[in-house]
């Protein structure tokens, strides 16, 4: 059965896809222009699942938001969601707050660190992350049209969020260091690197990665979880993670060449690859250095020890094409229409 009211919200970032590895490295531009198509798409998309719903939309400072309430099509009540923007990412993590208890499916536009950034935040609203950001492991590159479709499928009820959906997991650091203890989690990857400063925040120089903790590990993704991929892979709703530990590659025991960033491939030395369970940790020793997320710089250390530790209470991210094949088999896309009766 249908819901009286089909709740959705979108957060489009308008931050993402256009940091310093457009310059340093081969990652395409993703303007704000472009998001606000993408984001008209998505609530014209909601209309092929229901013909009634309401969209709550992050507000922003780049017209996004406002451009795509502006453009929605009849039978979506859109409208800003009750959030003051900071123009950070604090905006994307009270808005996805917000969302946890206002929406039934959530369609999230930017990279991995917005998608971290929402998974925080949103609790157990299956979430639809669409590719418009810089590291981009996690989100995948779907029209914005079939997303909306799909998220249109879930909040409607048409499809049950059991069948479509899979809990990403995350990976969480604490480090000890004299002035006490500090924390930063990561969605896909956190990275020791040898670079005591965060400087422009992007991990691209092989030789200041370290090693780091992997919630997932494919050759098809980028950075330390291709190296990882490339020697245990780990499917993104698989158990547990994978430690990694780099070195030079003339003194390893065995060398990876791997993507660590769009346009950025590298040959780097592997000194140990080991999986992990749900909450065993892996330690690394940092003398001078710096913990990155998802592939930009966070936590810069010295004399630290830091635990990596993977954890399952990930984002609920839907599989697009699996929600899409559930709602034409739920006949969900198509109506029959009643025979005319002869006179």
């Amino acid at each position: 059965m249908t819901r009286t009211r089909t709740r959705i919200g979108l957060i489009a970032n308008p931050a993402a896809g256009r940091d310093i590895r457009r310059l340093t490295g081969g990652a395409s531009v993703v303007d704000n222009y472009a998001k606000r198509r993408v984001a008209e798409c998505v609530l014209e998309g909601v209309t092929v699942a229901t013909d009634r719903a309401e969209v709550l939309v992050m507000p922003d400072g780049a017209g996004i938001a406002r451009h795509a309430i502006d453009e929605a099509p009849d039978g979506i009540d859109a409208s800003e969601g009750e959030v003051t923007i900071e123009h950070s990412a604090a905006d994307t993590r009270r808005t996805a707050a917000e969302f946890r208890e206002a929406v039934d499916a959530a369609v999230v536009l930017g990279g991995d660190g917005t998608t971290r950034d929402v998974a925080l935040e949103i609790g157990d609203v299956p979430v639809v992350a669409v590719s418009t950001g810089t590291n981009n492991v996690v989100p995948t590159p779907v029209d914005g049209t079939l997303a909306g479709v799909a998220a249109g499928l879930l909040a409607s009820g048409a499809v049950s969020p059991d069948e479509v959906t899979a809990r990403h997991g995350m990976v969480d650091a604490v480090a000890e260091t004299p002035a006490g203890d500090r924390d930063l989690t990561a969605l896909a990857s956190l990275e020791v690197s040898s670079r005591s400063f965060v400087g422009t925040r992007a991990l691209l120089d092989p030789q200041d990665l370290r090693g780091g903790v992997v919630s997932r590990a494919h050759p098809r993704d980028v950075g330390l979880a291709a190296i990882a991929g490339a020697i245990e892979p780990v499917e993104p709703d698989g158990s547990g993670g994978v430690a990694v530990r780099l070195s030079a590659p003339d003194d390893a025991p065995r060398t990876v060449r791997a993507v660590l960033a769009p346009g950025v491939a590298a040959t780097v030395g592997v000194e140990s690859v080991d999986r992990l369970e749900w909450g065993e940790s892996a330690r690394f020793e940092v003398p001078d250095g710096v913990i990155g997320a998802d592939g930009e710089r966070e936590l810069e250390l010295t004399n630290a020890t830091v635990d990596l530790t993977p954890v399952r209470d990930g984002p609920r991210l839907v599989d697009v094409d699996a929600t899409l094949e559930a709602g034409s088999r739920a006949g969900a896309l198509a109506s029959v229409r009643a025979p005319i009766e002869e006179r």
